[in-house]
């Protein structure tokens, strides 16, 4: 759903909602990447006999921030490169090898500041279960 304009305050209204598959079966391959790509090598993440045996999960499970990475590229995706002003939120649930993530965006406001308009999206991210694993909210400039 990659953006071929930029989003425009003059077709965008409160409600509307886009949404995205951010990743169809998360691999423990990719878990490693993000953990070299962070230098975040906590072995919950990357090492099964630690996470199984050590732990007590079933298996390892993905960084909060890769989660909110992946959500983070459909918010840009959606208003365009160059435009996010604030994201943020909360994890909800763990995110586990094999899991397909949608995220779904939806307008909640679009203000003008100045000579500026802002797009307000609330921001949630469920697995193929329908679990959310990240709530949160971002602002972004478009163009009016």
């Amino acid at each position: 759903m990659v953006s071929e304009m930029a989003l425009r305050a003059s077709n965008v209204q409160v409600g509307d909602t886009a949404e995205q598959i951010v990743v169809d079966g998360l691999t423990r391959t990719q878990l490693v990447m993000y953990a070299g790509a962070s230098c975040d090598f906590n072995p919950l993440h990357t090492d099964e006999v630690y996470a199984t045996q050590a732990a007590g999960f079933p298996s390892v499970f993905g960084h909060g921030m890769l989660t909110m990475a992946l959500t983070g590229k459909a918010v840009t995706d959606y208003v365009g490169d160059g435009r996010l002003r604030s994201f943020g939120g909360r994890f909800r649930d763990q995110v586990w090898p094999g899991d397909t993530l949608t995220t779904c965006l939806k307008v909640t406001d679009v203000r003008n500041v100045g000579e500026q308009s802002i797009v307000i999206l609330d921001v949630t991210t469920v697995n193929q279960n329908g679990a959310t694993v990240f709530i949160g909210s971002a602002q972004a400039v478009i163009d009016q």
